[in-house]
């Protein structure tokens, strides 16, 4: 790897991460490499600094654009394609967020949904429908939230995120203001 040993750390970390993220180590080192680079960088920098094959850099670079997680752009006078990554990370966690929804839960209930028309025909059958009913529940209520979620600017997400148990002693609160004499709610 031809980079300063912080970035190569950084970058061999998000490797090792990518098995885990669900795509592989060289997409990892990609994305790393264009998250800390100072400017937009083309595919022979990346097979530079990384000392990776050309094809799996177009590669690694084709899965990041499938994830919108890279930028294309050009410069005038170079036909080159220059990638970036997002500058906002809050844009970035957006991002991921929606393309593993996308990805992963919008599937899921639509098999759930699917499963849940269908008349059992045993108790063993009425048994794991009711489990896959509150399964599906419980992610219809996430996806909910997480649309309400995405409706938010970036600065707002991040003071709610920052407020953590605030949130639920404010729950409380309220919940014990709501209780009037005598045990009865509003």
């Amino acid at each position: 790897m031809n980079m300063p040993p912080l970035t190569q750390s950084f970058v061999l970390h998000f490797g090792e991460m990518g098995s885990r993220w669900g795509v592989n180590r060289t997409v990892g080192q990609i994305y790393a490499l264009l998250f800390v680079a100072e400017r937009p960088l083309h595919a022979d920098d990346i097979v530079e600094r990384l000392g990776m094959s050309r094809s799996n850099v177009s590669m690694g670079l084709k899965e990041l654009q499938g994830w919108r997680l890279v930028r294309l752009s050009h410069l005038p006078g170079d036909r080159r394609d220059y990638f970036s990554a997002p500058e906002d990370v809050w844009t970035i966690f957006q991002t991921l967020a929606e393309e593993r929804q996308k990805r992963e839960v919008e599937p899921t209930l639509s098999m759930l949904r699917t499963a849940l028309l269908d008349a059992p025909d045993s108790a063993e059958e009425r048994h794991v429908q009711a489990r896959m009913q509150q399964m599906y529940e419980v992610m219809e209520l996430a996806t909910g939230w997480f649309d309400e979620l995405r409706k938010l600017s970036p600065q707002t997400l991040r003071r709610l995120m920052s407020l953590g148990a605030t949130v639920q002693k404010l729950i409380d609160v309220k919940d014990r203001i709501a209780v009037l004499p005598g045990g009865k709610s509003a």
